[in-house]
């Protein structure tokens, strides 16, 4: 790992063809584009990407100069803690105590030579404390879609820039978010993290054994039918929950980039950029009168918008999602909803 340092990052989307692998930004991928922003920190082939099978051949296809040994394939989807501890057991393999990033890779990132900086601020507090390190975002606007997190008292040696984590708050409703944000103290949680292989691989043994022992029999053993039987007996947990909301040292450094998490359609609206009548967002055929604010996406069909402002509407095919931009967060409603009845064609 160039400078000790390791990256993986994974596709959050379950749908057919997740949002990472389409050419969103710049004419290419979402996952090209968070492999070309690390690699000037740790040297791309020293990328991992976790991902699962059925992505496998499209994430290879987008990044064909990566090394094919570096993309480790799920055998089923087991959340963010299992993804974790199955790259960081590979990197634990050849340089246990090298420190890691990871990075989802459904993020848009502005002023690269410091979101850089800062990665390497966070790399370095994880190798001189032994601390789990997260990026922390000062919050623009009462989001309820994030998670929040409380900043304590400074780490030394870091310039005032990093802080040791007084309190994780999972994903707020909307009063509860306007508090945070007027508190002027919490940040959004990234989910960006460094720390050294060794500190990682503790917690998750302290603190989730029934994730991380299976898979490190399965790596240890090196077959594809260990991982597999592995991943029967994983539970399915995130990281934020399972880890560092139980971990003895957690520090926080404060973003100075501008940061995206592309998890709803009407955060991809201020990528796109109003590029119609009204501050529209508009892709494909769409006749907007008299309506503003509203972000479409309609690769095939004619959409007309009269009289409307600040909606959604996407165009899947075999679906259609119309929706407030502030509900937008709303749509895993629908997909609970969707598999409550049954619908899980449409999933």
């Amino acid at each position: 790992m160039a400078g000790g340092s390791g990256t993986r990052f994974w596709p959050r989307s379950r749908a057919r063809v997740p949002k990472q692998l389409l050419p969103i930004l710049g004419g290419r991928s979402m996952l090209a584009e968070t492999c070309a922003r690390i690699a000037p920190v740790v040297g791309r082939d020293r990328v991992l990407i976790v991902t699962g099978r059925t992505h496998a051949r499209a994430v290879r296809a987008a990044l064909p100069r990566l090394p094919a040994a570096n993309v480790l394939v799920e055998p089923a989807g087991r959340n963010t803690a299992a993804a974790i501890a199955l790259a960081a057991l590979h990197v634990a393999r050849v340089a246990p105590e090298a420190v890691m990033v990871v990075l989802p890779a459904d993020h848009a990132i502005g002023d690269l030579p410091v979101f850089r900086a800062d990665v390497g601020l966070a790399l370095d507090v994880a190798a001189r404390t032994g601390a789990l390190v997260t990026i922390g975002v000062r919050p623009t606007h009462p989001e309820t879609g994030y998670g929040y997190i409380r900043p304590g008292a400074a780490v030394a040696g870091a310039r005032g820039r990093v802080a040791w984590v007084d309190a994780f708050v999972e994903k707020p409703d909307r009063a509860r978010a306007e508090r945070l944000l007027a508190e002027r103290r919490a940040l959004w949680n990234a989910g960006i993290f460094a720390w050294r292989v060794s500190s990682i691989l503790a917690e998750l043994r302290a603190n989730l054994p029934a994730v991380v022992r299976p898979l490190e029999a399965a790596v240890a053993a090196g077959t594809r039918r260990a991982l597999t039987a592995a991943y029967r007996r994983v539970p399915s947990i995130s990281i934020d929950y399972g880890v560092l909301e139980r971990a003895r040292r957690v520090a926080v450094v404060r973003a100075r980039f501008r940061w995206s998490d592309v998890g709803s359609w009407a955060a991809l609206a201020a990528l796109w950029g109003g590029n119609g009548e009204g501050g529209n967002a508009l892709r494909g055929r769409t006749v907007p009168i008299d309506s503003h604010g509203c972000l479409v996406d309609s690769p095939q069909r004619l959409v007309a918008l009269v009289g409307v402002r600040d909606l959604v509407v996407i165009d899947a095919n075999d679906a259609v999602l119309v929706c407030r931009k502030d509900r937008a967060q709303d749509v895993r409603l629908v997909v609970e909803e969707l598999r409550r009845r049954g619908l899980r064609q449409y999933l």
